[in-house]
């Protein structure tokens, strides 16, 4: 099955207020995910959105593109950062919670990760920051359990 996904995080303040947002597509179906937190960083927003992305594909084994503007998030995967960091246990690393998180669902799929320019022309990833910056700014927002001030 293949799936496009874009993903978003914000915070406003970092760390502050924050929220992500997920636009998922495959075939004629469509689906949009977000969530606001009261206290993050834009980076774990960032990460946190697509874990929840690829949490919300119902088989394992899909083939996945998943667009981010976060080169946090594409450049630790792509250049194979984040494996490296696993094999260390994170030491010194931001959000090792997020990470153990995403490599848990990553490995589940096929996912290759597109880097796209944030606040630019492509249209669902516009979307994606516009759901999570309404998340970040409602009145349902949630604790980030495993926020640190570290990170």
């Amino acid at each position: 099955m293949d799936i496009t996904i874009y993903t978003d995080g914000s915070a406003l303040g970092n760390p502050g207020a924050g929220g992500y947002g997920v636009v998922l597509l495959s075939g004629p179906h469509r689906k949009e995910l977000s969530q606001g937190y009261t206290l993050t960083t834009n980076n774990r927003m960032e990460l946190t959105a697509v874990c929840v992305a690829l949490e919300a594909l119902k088989f394992d084994g899909c083939n996945v593109t998943l667009y981010s503007d976060s080169k946090y998030v594409t450049e630790a995967v792509n250049q194979g950062w984040v494996f490296g960091w696993e094999k260390n246990g994170f030491l010194k690393k931001k959000n090792p919670d997020l990470w153990r998180r995403f490599l848990r669902v990553y490995r589940r799929h096929h996912v290759r990760f597109v880097w796209v320019k944030g606040h630019a022309s492509t249209v669902e990833n516009n979307r994606c920051d516009q759901l999570a910056v309404a998340a970040a700014n409602s009145g349902n927002l949630i604790a980030d359990e495993g926020y640190t001030p570290e990170d």
